[in-house]
Protein backbone atom coordinates (compact mmCIF):
# COMPACT_ATOMS: atom_id res chain seq x y z
CA UNK A 1 0.00 0.00 0.00
CA UNK A 2 1.34 3.43 -0.92
CA UNK A 3 2.41 5.44 2.16
CA UNK A 4 0.15 8.36 1.22
CA UNK A 5 -3.53 7.53 0.77
CA UNK A 6 -6.25 9.78 -0.60
CA UNK A 7 -9.96 9.39 0.01
CA UNK A 8 -12.94 11.55 -0.95
CA UNK A 9 -16.68 10.99 -0.39
CA UNK A 10 -19.01 11.52 -3.32
CA UNK A 11 -22.16 13.56 -2.73
CA UNK A 12 -24.39 14.09 -5.75
CA UNK A 13 -26.60 16.91 -4.45
CA UNK A 14 -24.60 20.14 -4.24
CA UNK A 15 -25.16 23.77 -3.31
CA UNK A 16 -25.58 26.06 -6.30
CA UNK A 17 -24.93 29.17 -4.20
CA UNK A 18 -21.64 28.17 -2.57
CA UNK A 19 -20.47 26.63 -5.83
CA UNK A 20 -21.15 29.84 -7.75
CA UNK A 21 -19.07 31.88 -5.28
CA UNK A 22 -16.49 29.16 -4.58
CA UNK A 23 -13.45 31.07 -5.82
CA UNK A 24 -14.36 33.93 -3.49
CA UNK A 25 -15.22 31.75 -0.51
CA UNK A 26 -11.94 29.84 -0.71
CA UNK A 27 -9.73 32.97 -0.56
CA UNK A 28 -9.10 32.87 3.24
CA UNK A 29 -7.95 29.24 3.00
CA UNK A 30 -5.74 29.99 0.01
CA UNK A 31 -4.01 32.73 2.00
CA UNK A 32 -3.41 30.39 4.93
CA UNK A 33 -2.23 27.65 2.57
CA UNK A 34 0.56 29.95 1.37
CA UNK A 35 2.00 30.04 4.89
CA UNK A 36 1.52 26.29 5.32
CA UNK A 37 3.31 25.74 2.01
CA UNK A 38 6.22 28.02 2.89
CA UNK A 39 6.62 26.32 6.26
CA UNK A 40 6.52 22.86 4.67
CA UNK A 41 9.13 23.87 2.09
CA UNK A 42 11.46 25.18 4.80
CA UNK A 43 11.00 21.96 6.78
CA UNK A 44 11.72 19.87 3.68
CA UNK A 45 14.95 21.77 2.98
CA UNK A 46 16.13 21.21 6.55
CA UNK A 47 15.02 17.57 6.34
CA UNK A 48 16.99 17.15 3.11
CA UNK A 49 20.22 17.96 4.93
CA UNK A 50 19.22 15.78 7.89
CA UNK A 51 18.49 12.78 5.67
CA UNK A 52 21.62 13.20 3.55
CA UNK A 53 23.80 13.25 6.67
CA UNK A 54 21.90 10.92 9.02
CA UNK A 55 19.46 8.95 6.88
CA UNK A 56 16.54 10.01 9.07
CA UNK A 57 13.66 12.46 8.70
CA UNK A 58 13.32 14.41 11.99
CA UNK A 59 9.93 13.59 13.51
CA UNK A 60 9.00 17.20 14.27
CA UNK A 61 9.69 18.32 10.71
CA UNK A 62 7.85 15.29 9.33
CA UNK A 63 4.78 16.01 11.44
CA UNK A 64 4.63 19.63 10.27
CA UNK A 65 4.97 18.62 6.62
CA UNK A 66 2.23 16.01 7.06
CA UNK A 67 -0.10 18.62 8.55
CA UNK A 68 0.65 21.01 5.70
CA UNK A 69 -0.09 18.31 3.13
CA UNK A 70 -3.40 17.46 4.78
CA UNK A 71 -4.44 21.11 4.98
CA UNK A 72 -3.50 21.91 1.37
CA UNK A 73 -5.20 18.75 0.14
CA UNK A 74 -8.45 19.67 1.90
CA UNK A 75 -8.31 23.21 0.53
CA UNK A 76 -7.75 21.91 -3.00
CA UNK A 77 -10.69 19.54 -2.57
CA UNK A 78 -12.94 22.39 -1.47
CA UNK A 79 -11.74 24.76 -4.19
CA UNK A 80 -12.17 22.15 -6.91
CA UNK A 81 -15.74 21.35 -5.82
CA UNK A 82 -15.20 17.92 -4.32
CA UNK A 83 -17.15 19.01 -1.26
CA UNK A 84 -19.31 21.91 -0.05
CA UNK A 85 -18.03 21.68 3.53
CA UNK A 86 -15.63 24.39 4.67
CA UNK A 87 -12.25 22.91 5.64
CA UNK A 88 -10.69 23.72 8.98
CA UNK A 89 -7.57 25.86 9.24
CA UNK A 90 -5.60 23.11 10.98
CA UNK A 91 -3.60 20.22 9.64
CA UNK A 92 -4.61 17.42 11.98
CA UNK A 93 -6.36 14.31 10.72
CA UNK A 94 -10.11 14.84 10.37
CA UNK A 95 -11.81 11.49 9.69
CA UNK A 96 -15.21 13.17 9.40
CA UNK A 97 -14.18 15.58 6.61
CA UNK A 98 -15.18 14.43 3.09
CA UNK A 99 -11.62 14.81 1.73
CA UNK A 100 -8.96 12.91 3.68
CA UNK A 101 -5.26 12.26 3.36
CA UNK A 102 -3.59 9.38 5.17
CA UNK A 103 0.15 9.73 5.73
CA UNK A 104 2.11 6.88 7.25
CA UNK A 105 4.78 7.37 9.89
CA UNK A 106 8.27 8.25 8.59
CA UNK A 107 10.56 5.46 7.47
CA UNK A 108 13.08 4.22 9.99
CA UNK A 109 15.81 4.97 7.44
CA UNK A 110 15.76 6.97 4.22
CA UNK A 111 18.05 6.56 1.23
CA UNK A 112 20.72 9.25 1.22
CA UNK A 113 21.25 8.80 -2.52
CA UNK A 114 17.57 9.11 -3.47
CA UNK A 115 17.23 12.13 -1.22
CA UNK A 116 20.43 13.76 -2.46
CA UNK A 117 19.30 13.51 -6.07
CA UNK A 118 15.62 14.23 -5.37
CA UNK A 119 15.67 17.43 -7.44
CA UNK A 120 16.59 15.36 -10.48
CA UNK A 121 14.37 12.39 -9.70
CA UNK A 122 11.32 14.61 -9.31
CA UNK A 123 11.55 16.06 -12.84
CA UNK A 124 9.33 13.38 -14.48
CA UNK A 125 6.73 13.86 -11.73
CA UNK A 126 6.72 17.63 -12.23
CA UNK A 127 6.06 17.13 -15.94
CA UNK A 128 3.25 14.66 -15.34
CA UNK A 129 1.79 16.83 -12.58
CA UNK A 130 1.63 19.79 -14.96
CA UNK A 131 -0.75 17.92 -17.26
CA UNK A 132 -2.67 16.40 -14.34
CA UNK A 133 -3.35 19.90 -13.02
CA UNK A 134 -4.59 21.01 -16.44
CA UNK A 135 -7.08 18.14 -16.37
CA UNK A 136 -8.10 19.05 -12.82
CA UNK A 137 -8.81 22.67 -13.74
CA UNK A 138 -10.79 21.64 -16.81
CA UNK A 139 -12.88 19.19 -14.78
CA UNK A 140 -13.35 21.87 -12.14
CA UNK A 141 -14.81 24.27 -14.69
CA UNK A 142 -17.12 21.58 -16.08
CA UNK A 143 -18.25 20.62 -12.58
CA UNK A 144 -18.88 24.28 -11.72
CA UNK A 145 -21.13 24.72 -14.77
CA UNK A 146 -23.07 21.51 -14.15
CA UNK A 147 -23.56 22.16 -10.43
CA UNK A 148 -24.66 25.77 -10.91
CA UNK A 149 -27.21 24.70 -13.54
CA UNK A 150 -28.41 21.37 -12.16
CA UNK A 151 -27.51 21.43 -8.45
CA UNK A 152 -25.70 18.10 -8.62
CA UNK A 153 -22.31 16.77 -9.58
CA UNK A 154 -21.92 13.89 -12.03
CA UNK A 155 -20.03 11.03 -10.42
CA UNK A 156 -17.87 10.59 -13.52
CA UNK A 157 -16.48 14.11 -13.15
CA UNK A 158 -15.97 13.55 -9.43
CA UNK A 159 -14.02 10.34 -10.07
CA UNK A 160 -11.70 12.05 -12.54
CA UNK A 161 -11.12 14.91 -10.11
CA UNK A 162 -10.47 12.44 -7.31
CA UNK A 163 -7.80 10.76 -9.42
CA UNK A 164 -6.08 14.06 -10.21
CA UNK A 165 -6.10 15.15 -6.58
CA UNK A 166 -4.80 11.80 -5.36
CA UNK A 167 -1.88 12.05 -7.76
CA UNK A 168 -1.20 15.67 -6.86
CA UNK A 169 -1.23 14.94 -3.12
CA UNK A 170 1.15 12.02 -3.55
CA UNK A 171 3.41 14.04 -5.84
CA UNK A 172 3.58 16.80 -3.23
CA UNK A 173 4.48 14.21 -0.60
CA UNK A 174 7.28 12.92 -2.82
CA UNK A 175 8.59 16.43 -3.43
CA UNK A 176 8.63 17.11 0.32
CA UNK A 177 10.60 13.89 0.99
CA UNK A 178 7.77 12.15 2.86
CA UNK A 179 8.12 9.10 0.63
CA UNK A 180 10.81 7.67 -1.63
CA UNK A 181 8.38 5.90 -3.95
CA UNK A 182 7.12 7.48 -7.16
CA UNK A 183 3.40 8.29 -6.92
CA UNK A 184 1.32 5.65 -8.70
CA UNK A 185 -1.10 6.41 -11.53
CA UNK A 186 -3.70 4.16 -9.99
CA UNK A 187 -6.99 5.71 -8.93
CA UNK A 188 -6.91 3.51 -5.82
CA UNK A 189 -7.48 5.66 -2.74
CA UNK A 190 -4.56 4.04 -0.93
CA UNK A 191 -6.61 3.23 2.14
CA UNK A 192 -6.52 -0.28 3.44
CA UNK A 193 -9.74 -2.10 2.71
CA UNK A 194 -11.03 -4.39 5.45
CA UNK A 195 -10.03 -7.97 4.82
CA UNK A 196 -12.93 -10.29 4.01
CA UNK A 197 -13.84 -12.58 6.85
CA UNK A 198 -12.74 -16.15 6.37
CA UNK A 199 -15.48 -18.77 5.96
CA UNK A 200 -15.98 -21.07 8.95
CA UNK A 201 -13.80 -24.15 8.89
CA UNK A 202 -15.62 -27.37 8.00
CA UNK A 203 -16.03 -29.88 10.83
CA UNK A 204 -13.36 -32.54 11.06
CA UNK A 205 -13.52 -36.15 12.19
CA UNK A 206 -16.37 -38.65 11.88
CA UNK A 207 -19.89 -37.46 12.62
CA UNK A 208 -21.18 -38.23 16.11
CA UNK A 209 -23.26 -41.40 16.42
CA UNK A 210 -26.02 -42.25 18.81
CA UNK A 211 -25.99 -45.16 21.28
CA UNK A 212 -25.99 -48.63 19.75
CA UNK A 213 -29.08 -50.66 20.58
CA UNK A 214 -29.46 -54.38 20.20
Amino acid sequence: MYPVGYEADFVEERSRLTTFFRLILVIPWLIVSIFWGIGALICAVIAWFAIVFTGRYPQGLYDFVAKALRFITRVNGYMLLMTDEFPSFGGDEEPQYPVRLRIDEPLSAYSRVKTGFRFILMIPIVIVLYFVQIVARAIGVLSWIVIVIMGRQPEALFDIMKWTQAYEARANAYHLLVTETYPPFSADDGYAAPAPSAPPAPPTGPPPTGPVTG
